[in-house]
């Protein structure tokens, strides 16, 4: 293939780590992505997204011979020198890790490139293109730049690790991302908000999330703790680590007996007893990672001169520190590529393989972004959901959109908790509206109801709100549409309630304390992670919220993700029934029909269900 031939069409792939994913671009734009673990039900599934490339395929009723080329997210061959160089660095203190991860090394992994062509051949009719591969950050910045809505933009990604790089700076520009600065690994922010994740007692690479939720019951007083011993914070944003606080250089752990003796005992065990020293680890880390982020914003707009900020990267995930950065006005707009995780990579890769008048269309701007509104998964229209139905024998009733909106907007008004599966399933970890379970915000009752008796999950953790985009600035201080989920932000004045005597109250109980017209999405400390929903991205959700605010006066809904807790978020019209079985959920509006538990079936099961799926 010359450099300067078109290729039109691209399967981009991530794998071997976590959140393997498939993505696929053509002429048209973005065609399809999904994670593996939608189709698998093995949550973070790191394995070869054979199910995932499969449903791109068949969704563009392509086979693997009609692509023009096949890209991978990262650099496998450097990959594998910074995990040498690690464990030559830490020698011998790392042996037991060396010797248990090496081989897997010294075999597939190095050779990664070509274990995906050989994947790829054993699912192929006919030739299979030449495998690419691309930097792990290269992959995000792509990510982040070429869907999002500017036709120039600084870039910013923070994660773990990719190769090397932990954190890079990029400009977007005449559809390229060009590097400007980067950190090397060890030191990542990533790492560092990992390493209390572990210590917090939650599982690395999934937990982080409900790190961040854990923070408003806390105080940040070991933040100047962090500061002196742990990082180095720089006014450029730069930091470095100090790894004599730190065990994940030497394989199984992130932190030790230093980080102990620092932190004042060891790591919650975990499903433990949350303390008040988790409260304050998780607000403090917090803390360090917002004054990161809103530094290394600063570098990005300072060193590109950009007034649009893109952002990607496992770290882009912490909504709190996105709403920081947008809150500061350091950048006019800021947009986060909705798979802001590995997964993303693999779209990245994807469009950064593409080139000719195909990316060129693909990267046109039209005042919104490339994702679709991140609908770029599997969908069923009503007779594929009539077909299940009818095969399952389960009693429903079949309505117009119209119909299924008041339906479920009069439910949604009594009090009943909904699962909502609608069109085509989201790309990235949240769920925006196609794959939900939704609620009345103005119930106290709800937050709790909701997390223990159908998420069966911590009763700590915070639920986002779903509000009519035209109607967010009554509810939400918040200067920029955010239809991912990704920015946090504060409820306005004039939806906050006293709290009076409240401000003694701290730990959990700090959830006993109404704080808005709408407390079941309202964190302890005034914030919500906002969906904003507009008609033109996802008609059906708004008709919802429209409905719903004319009944009740209140346009927002709890949004959460359709699952429960250490479950990937459902894909199937059989996943969705299941999940709605198996939980407290009233109702289940799935396409134009309506299905209602008290009209069901005795659900039972051969095993226990809870037993099967791992904790998160």
């Amino acid at each position: 293939m010359s450099p300067q031939a078109p290729v039109f069409t691209v399967l981009g792939l991530s794998a071997y780590y976590h959140d393997s994913a498939a993505a696929l671009v053509g002429p048209a734009g973005i065609l399809a992505a999904a994670q593996e673990e939608r189709f698998s039900r093995r949550r973070h599934d790191p394995s070869f997204p054979e199910l995932a490339l499969r449903y791109c395929l068949d969704e563009a009723g392509i086979g693997i011979a009609d692509l023009d080329a096949v890209a991978y997210y990262e650099r496998p061959d450097l990959k594998f020198r910074r995990v040498m160089a690690t464990y030559l660095g830490t020698a011998p203190r790392s042996w037991s890790s060396f010797r248990e991860v090496m081989p897997g090394w010294l075999s597939w992994k190095r050779r990664a490139l070509t274990t995906v062509h050989e994947r790829l051949q054993e699912l192929a009719s006919g030739p299979v293109p030449e495998v690419r591969a691309f930097g792990h950050h290269e992959s995000h910045a792509a990510s982040a730049y070429l869907p999002s809505p500017y036709e120039s933009a600084a870039v910013l990604c923070v994660d773990g690790v990719g190769e090397w790089t932990t954190t890079s700076i990029w400009h977007g520009v005449d559809g390229n991302v060009v590097p400007v600065a980067e950190l090397s690994f060890p030191h990542s922010l990533g790492m560092l908000y990992s390493a209390f994740t572990y210590f917090c007692g939650f599982k690395v690479d999934s937990g982080e999330y409900k790190l961040m939720g854990l923070a408003p019951y806390g105080r940040p007083r070991y933040a100047p703790l962090i500061r002196e011993r742990l990082v180095d914070i720089k006014e450029d944003g730069s930091f470095r680590l100090d790894m004599r606080w730190f065990a994940f250089l030497y394989g199984h752990v992130m932190t030790g007996r230093a980080f102990e003796e620092l932190f004042g005992g060891p790591r919650r065990e975990p499903e433990s007893p949350l303390t008040q020293r988790e409260f304050d680890l998780a607000a403090s880390v917090q803390a360090v990672t917002e004054e990161i982020m809103l530094k290394l914003a600063l570098a990005a707009r300072r060193l590109t001169g950009e007034r649009r900020l893109c952002m990607a990267g496992g770290v882009a995930l912490n909504c709190v520190a996105n709403g920081k950065i947008a809150e500061a006005g350091i950048f006019d707009e800021l947009w986060v590529q909705p798979a802001a995780g590995d997964a993303g990579g693999a779209l990245g890769a994807a469009l950064l393989a593409q080139r000719g008048p195909a990316r060129a269309r693909t990267h046109t701007r039209s005042g919104g972004d490339a994702m679709h509104a991140s609908r770029l998964g599997p969908g069923y229209d009503d007779e594929d959901i009539q077909t299940y139905l009818d095969a399952s024998a389960i009693p429903h009733r079949r309505l117009g959109p119209e119909q299924i909106s008041r339906a479920v907007a009069g439910q949604l008004a009594e009090g009943r908790v909904v699962a909502w599966f609608q069109g085509r399933m989201e790309f990235g970890p949240r769920a925006l509206g196609a794959r939900s379970i939704l609620g009345d915000p103005r119930d106290p009752a709800m937050q709790s109801a909701m997390n223990q008796k159908i998420k069966f999950r911590e009763s700590f953790r915070p639920f986002a709100p779903a509000v009519l985009a035209e109607r967010a600035a009554e509810y939400f201080r918040l200067e920029q549409p955010s239809p991912y989920m990704l920015i946090v932000a504060r409820i306005a004045a004039q939806q906050q309630l006293a709290t009076g005597a409240s401000e003694h109250v701290d730990g959990l109980d700090l959830l006993k304390v109404a704080r808005s017209t709408i407390p079941a999405v309202t964190h302890v400390d005034h914030s919500a992670r906002v969906q904003t929903v507009s008609a033109e991205h996802d008609p059906a959700f708004h008709r919802l919220l429209t409905e719903f605010d004319r009944l009740t006066g209140c346009p927002v809904l709890v949004n959460t993700s359709f699952n429960v807790r250490g479950e990937p978020i459902v894909a199937t019209p059989e996943d969705a029934y299941r999940c709605f079985m198996r939980t407290n959920i009233d109702t289940l509006a799935m396409g134009g029909f309506l299905i209602e538990k008290a009209q069901q079936p005795a659900w039972s099961e051969d095993d226990n269900w809870r037993e099967l799926i791992p904790l998160d």
